[in-house]
């Protein structure tokens, strides 16, 4: 670990921190569209695939009386 004074290593965070490039309003806005529209498919693919797989078990276990 290198010894940096305080202000030396403030001015490198500042530094880093002007790097940093943030989404637009409209990136930020399609991915989020994204990430609902992903988790709305999934819910509802789990959910399909739920009923599909506790029919089948039923049936299966049903047999059995």
């Amino acid at each position: 670990m290198a010894n940096t004074s305080p202000i030396e290593f403030l001015q490198q965070v500042r530094a880093e921190a002007s790097k940093v490039v943030y989404p637009s309003r409209r990136e930020t806005l399609v991915t989020t569209m994204m990430v609902v529209a992903m988790a709305v498919f999934a819910s509802v693919f789990f959910l399909i695939s739920d009923q599909i797989i506790s029919r089948v078990v039923s049936l299966i276990l049903g047999l059995g009386r």
